[in-house]
């Protein structure tokens, strides 16, 4: 099992799908990482040597922010606009949607499961 950036990376997937269990690389940048590297995207993982697995560790350390540094980064960029107050950081402070996107309907993803409002006793 080929462990690159913190991450054990499945034995019996393609290369290029491999890649993409490792936060911060998706399948266009497992492409490119494919092709400077000069390997063939098809190739197993379990099929790598260890000089190919050096340099695919090599590369992706040098060129490509992933994992961890990335994680800090983004939730340091979230944490600014909280504390300046902007409107998108108050939507990701609340829980909302941050993009412009309906709340009415929709938005569970965000906002979870729907909380039921009963009527409550009515008055004598």
């Amino acid at each position: 099992m080929a462990r690159i950036a913190g991450v054990n990376l499945p034995n019996q997937k393609r290369l290029e799908i491999g890649l993409t269990y490792i936060y911060g690389i998706g399948q266009s940048t497992a492409r490119q990482v494919c092709a400077a590297l000069g390997m063939s995207p098809d190739q197993k993982i379990r099929d790598l040597t260890d000089d190919e697995v050096t340099k695919l560790r090599n590369y992706i350390d040098g060129e490509l922010q992933v994992e961890g540094d990335l994680r800090r980064e983004r939730s340091q960029a979230i944490k600014r606009l909280g504390e300046i107050g902007s409107y998108r950081g108050i939507r990701h402070r609340r829980g909302l949607p941050v993009n412009g996107q309906r709340t009415k309907t929709n938005a569970r993803t965000r906002k979870g499961p729907k909380k039921t409002v009963s009527r409550g006793k009515k008055a004598k």
